[in-house]
């Protein structure tokens, strides 16, 4: 279902009984809601939550912002090592106030929010911002945006920096799967079957790749949240891979030295993704810090 959020149509899926305790799951750069696999859907609503899952803006069913144009992601780069002011055509704290909005079409008045890689960081907006409507926070594989941290190598750079062959379906998902081989859980690698048949649900449910790129400006023109970081009083979670390439695990630490009571579930072979072996251990932290 589609609910209007100020103006901005954000697209929903909402599972699970309405009295339980509601889970608001959002998710990463470019990445739609079915980024969340349904196997970690049903093993969060077998641990007793209601999970809602949702489209960010400019991604998958949600409304997009293509009348804004095609950012320049390499000047914007230039201007954050410069350290010059950054401009964007919405930015992370525009797309948490999305989310609050859900909660209110919802009449939900607090929910456990869990956020992966920049859904993390729309989280962190959210638990500082309105921390009445945060019951928890859990966030995976996301950062403080601090400067001092470690950043991605120049393969892993490079790797994001690329494009798809040709505007074909089949050249989305090789491309895809090429970015996820290199951001991947060393660890646990996956069912090729499985990973190119959600690669092809994904791109054949919507394939936005300016919608990307206006979120990775929103992302580079929010820089360093750790200012804020010390006003979250909800209980948090930090889940992150000790192998990610892409976001290494000196950010994990980082939030938890950062956020008030914040615990830590370091995962050795994991990388930038959600491993399907990992299920059980991602609902469990999830549901654990629920009832913290």
């Amino acid at each position: 279902m589609q609910i209007s959020v100020r103006g901005v149509g954000i697209e929903v899926d909402d599972q699970g009984p309405p009295s339980a305790p509601p889970l608001l799951m959002i998710m990463g750069l470019g990445m739609q809601l079915i980024g969340w696999p349904d196997e970690l859907v049903q093993a969060l609503l077998a641990r007793g939550l209601r999970v809602i899952r949702i489209d960010n803006r400019d991604i998958g069913l949600s409304q997009g912002f293509d009348h804004l144009g095609v950012p320049s992601i390499g000047w914007a780069a230039l201007r954050y090592l410069m350290r010059l002011p950054i401009s964007s055509p919405y930015s992370l704290r525009d797309m948490a106030d999305d989310s609050v909005g859900v909660l209110d079409a919802l009449g939900i008045q607090r929910a456990h929010i869990c956020g992966a890689s920049m859904g993390g960081m729309i989280a962190q907006h959210i638990a500082a911002v309105h921390p009445q409507r945060v019951a928890s926070l859990s966030l995976m594989m996301t950062s403080s945006g601090s400067r001092r941290l470690p950043q991605p190598s120049y393969a892993v750079q490079k790797a994001l920096r690329s494009r798809p062959a040709s505007d074909q379906p089949e050249a989305a998902v090789a491309h895809l799967e090429n970015v996820l081989r290199i951001i991947g859980s060393p660890g646990y690698p996956p069912d090729p079957e499985r990973l190119r048949r959600r690669l092809r649900e994904t791109v054949q449910r919507a394939w936005r790749p300016a919608g990307t790129s206006r979120q990775l400006l929103a992302v580079v023109a929010d820089g360093d949240r750790s200012a804020m970081l010390p006003r979250i009083g909800a209980p948090t979670c930090v889940i992150h891979g000790a192998d990610d390439p892409l976001i290494p695990v000196a950010a994990a630490h980082d939030l938890v030295a950062r956020i008030p009571g914040a615990v830590a579930d370091i995962v050795p072979g994991m990388g930038h993704d959600l491993p399907l072996p990992l299920f059980d251990r991602f609902a469990d932290a999830i549901s654990n810090n629920a009832r913290r």
